[in-house]
C-alpha cells in the first residue's frame, strides 16, 4: 500500500471522526429547547435527531462542493494531503476542548479557520482564494445576526397573536408543536453541517488525485451522514445544558420560535451553498427571543462567553492548524 494511500484513508477516518464529534457536539443544539421544556425525553431527542441528521446530510451536496472549492484551490494546492489533514486535527481538538468546556463554539468556524491556517502555512497567503473564503467568511458572521433579529420579530408576533390565550393551555400546544419544530431543526441542521466533512474528503481525493472533479461521491455523502447520525446518537448533554437553560428560561412558545428561525436560516444558507455555524444561529435565535420575551431574562454573562468564543474560534484554529501543518510536514 503507498503512502499517498494511507495518508488519504487517514483523512478520510478524521473526517469522519470530525463529522462524529460534530454530531454530539452541534447537533445538541437542534434538541436544546425541546429537552429543556420536556417536549421530548432526553433520549427520543437524540433519537429523533440522529435519524433526522441522516436524512438531511443525504438530501443535499451544494455547501460540500462550496468547502472543497472555495477556500483553496485542491487542484493546486502544495502538499495538500499535510494541509488537508492538519486542518482537520486542529478542528478536531478545538471542538473536544470546548465540548469539554460547556460552550457552543462553532465547528464550522474551526473548520474553516483551519483550512485556512493550514493553507497560510504550506503556500502563503496566496494560497487561499479570498473571493470564496470572504463570501464564506460573511455568511458566518452575518446569519447569526439575521438569526438574532428574525428570532425576536418572530416572538413578537407570537406575544400579539396568542396575547389572550390562557398560558398554560398554550403551553401544551406549543409542547407538542415544538416536537416538530425540533425534528425540522435537526434535519436542517443534517443539509448543512454534515457537507464539510464532505467537502473535506472530497478535497483530498482531488489533491491526491483519486478524484477529477467536484462531485460528491454517493459513498462519501452515506459515509458522513452515517457518522453524524451515530455522533448525533451518542448526545452531547453539557452543551444542553448550556444553550437550554443558561442563556435564557425556556418555554415551549419561545422554543418553537427559535426552532423555527434557526431552521428558516440555517435551510435558506443550504439552498444557496453557504456553510454556517448551526452553533451560532440556534443560540442568537435564542437570544433573540428571549430579548421579546424580556431583556432582563436573558442570562448575557453566559452570551457574553459564547460571544467570546465565536470570535477567537477562527483565529485560533487558523494558528493550531498552521503549526500542526510545519509539524507534520517536518516529519514526514
Amino acid at each position: 500500500m503507498d503512502t499517498l494511500l494511507i495518508i488519504t484513508i487517514l483523512i478520510v477516518f478524521f473526517a469522519l471522526a470530525f463529522d462524529f464529534i460534530n454530531g454530539f457536539h452541534d447537533t445538541a443544539n437542534a434538541i436544546a429547547t425541546a429537552v429543556s421544556t420536556k417536549a421530548l425525553k432526553p433520549r427520543h431527542a437524540i433519537i429523533m435527531a440522529a435519524v433526522m441528521n441522516f436524512v438531511g446530510a443525504m438530501t443535499f451536496t451544494g455547501v460540500a462542493k462550496t468547502i472543497t472549492k472555495d477556500i483553496v484551490d485542491p487542484f493546486t494546492l502544495p502538499n495538500g494531503s499535510y494541509v488537508i489533514m492538519a486542518a482537520l486535527l486542529a478542528a478536531i481538538i478545538w471542538n473536544l476542548l470546548t465540548w469539554y468546556y460547556g460552550i457552543p463554539s462553532s465547528s464550522s468556524h474551526a473548520l474553516i479557520g483551519s483550512i485556512a491556517g493550514a493553507a497560510i502555512a504550506a503556500a502563503g497567503f496566496a494560497g487561499i482564494k479570498w473571493g470564496g473564503f470572504m463570501k464564506i467568511l460573511q455568511a458566518l458572521i452575518f446569519s447569526p445576526l439575521i438569526a438574532f433579529v428574525i428570532g425576536f420579530i418572530v416572538y413578537s408576533i407570537f406575544k400579539v397573536v396568542f396575547k389572550n390565550n390562557n398560558l398554560t393551555k398554550t403551553n401544551q400546544k406549543f409542547r407538542t408543536i415544538q416536537i416538530a419544530t425540533a425534528a425540522l431543526q435537526s434535519y436542517t441542521h443534517g443539509t448543512n453541517d454534515a457537507q464539510k466533512a464532505m467537502g473535506i474528503i472530497t478535497m483530498a481525493l482531488i489533491a491526491n488525485g483519486y478524484a477529477s472533479s467536484t462531485d460528491i461521491a454517493l459513498w462519501v455523502q452515506f459515509s458522513c451522514a452515517l457518522a453524524m447520525g451515530l455522533g448525533t446518537s451518542v448526545g452531547g448533554w453539557k452543551i444542553i445544558k448550556t444553550v437550554g437553560g443558561k442563556i435564557m428560561k425556556i418555554r415551549p412558545v419561545n422554543g418553537v420560535a427559535a426552532d423555527l428561525t434557526g431552521a428558516f436560516i440555517i435551510f435558506g444558507a443550504t439552498v444557496i451553498h453557504m456553510p454556517v455555524s448551526t452553533t451560532h444561529v440556534i443560540s442568537s435565535s435564542i437570544l433573540g427571543v428571549g430579548s421579546a420575551h424580556r431583556v432582563k431574562g436573558v442570562k448575557w454573562g453566559t452570551a457574553k462567553r459564547m460571544i467570546i468564543t465565536w470570535f477567537i474560534t477562527i483565529p485560533i484554529s487558523a494558528t493550531l492548524a498552521g503549526l500542526l501543518y510545519l509539524l507534520i510536514n517536518f516529519l514526514f
